[in-house]
This record gives structure tokens, sequence and C-alpha cells, in this order.
């Protein structure tokens, strides 16, 4: 019989890490190797024991889920449940390497589906974050040239007078284009911008 994959779950809320923690063990096709309600545990209790999956909520009561991640020295398959499902937040996990990105509203059932696929070096995202995610990207399609242009720069942390400069144009026509680019992609500020 092949080995049941060992999860390692990382959620402040103790109904929701116990519900967790009872559903995997009760499935019988995982081990649960720990539970930490915080970052500091989670790092000592991981020094110890083995995690394929480290299952993680990214807003924790006195820190940020994902500042483990750089911390790990093997990689097991990193998942994300939580209760956030915009771009910001969904996009800093992957950008970070996370596999599955789940919404809490989803069932233990269908998050364990998930995971098997992360088992599988498949990455699963939540239905409705994709559809979020696949929005901003078309949207992103359809910004004219000079909008792509101003965007690109955004991201590599120019400002609008460096902006200005560099693409010999005045720094309220930068304003205004970049006006646009918060219109057709809905987002509202530039931090948002820097992340797409």
């Amino acid at each position: 019989m092949p080995c049941k994959p060992n999860i390692f779950i990382i959620e402040d809320h103790p109904l929701v890490r116990d519900g967790l923690v009872s559903y995997f063990s009760g499935t019988d096709r995982f081990n649960v190797s720990g539970a930490a309600s915080n970052l500091d545990d989670a790092k000592k209790l991981l020094q110890n024991v083995k995690a394929d999956i480290l299952l993680l909520d990214i807003q924790l009561e006195n820190s940020w889920g994902l500042d483990i991640i750089p911390w790990l020295k093997t990689k097991p398959v990193l998942a994300v449940y939580s209760a956030f499902d915009d771009f910001i937040h969904v996009n800093a996990a992957l950008g970070m390497g996370v596999q599955i990105y789940m919404c809490k509203r989803r069932s233990t059932k269908e998050l364990e589906q998930a995971l098997l696929k992360g088992l599988n070096g498949e990455t699963c995202i939540d239905d409705t974050i994709q559809i979020k995610l696949d929005s901003i990207a078309n949207v992103v399609s359809l910004l004219t040239r000079r909008e792509a242009e101003i965007l690109t720069m955004v991201k590599n942390g120019l400002s609008n007078k460096d902006i200005a400069v560099n693409l010999g144009i005045s720094h309220r026509t930068v304003e205004n284009i970049l006006c646009c680019v918060y219109d057709k992609t809905g987002i509202k500020s530039r931090l948002e911008l820097q992340k797409l």
C-alpha cells in the first residue's frame, strides 16, 4: 500500500483548524503530520515532521501565512484555503509558488480533490477565482499599445514623472492614460497595478 501523503495545516481559527485536522485524519488517505495556529509554532513543528502538503490560510491573527514559504527548506505542495478571493491575494500567493488556491466556501471534499491534483503536479485554482484571473488577463489584452507600455513601466516601479521623461510626454498625459488603465482593469491602486 503506498504511503499516505503528509499534510501540515496552518490555520489560526480553532474551529476551522480542528475541522480540517479531523477531516483529513478521518479520510484514511492522508496523514496529518501537524497543525499550528501561527508561523512561530509552525516553524518549530516543521523542523521535526514531514510535510508533502502545506495547507495554510493567508491571514493569520498576527502574521501573513505566505511568509512561511521563503523559510521552507524543502518545497511541499503549497495550498491556500482562504476567505480571500480577490486578485491581489491570489496573485501574491501564485507568485510565491502556491499550486492550490481554494476559497473557504468550498467543502473539505472539494479541497481534498484539489490537493490530490497538486500531489500529481497540477495547479488547481478555485473556479470563481480563475474566472476573475481570466477576466483581468482579458482586460489587460484590450489595453492600447501606449496603455500597455505605461502599465509595464508602473509594474517596473517607475513614477509618473519618470514615465513621462522616458516616453517624452507630459506628466498629465501619463495620468490620463493611467486613468484609462484603472478604468479598464477595474483596479483601484498603483500597488495593485504593480502586482498584475
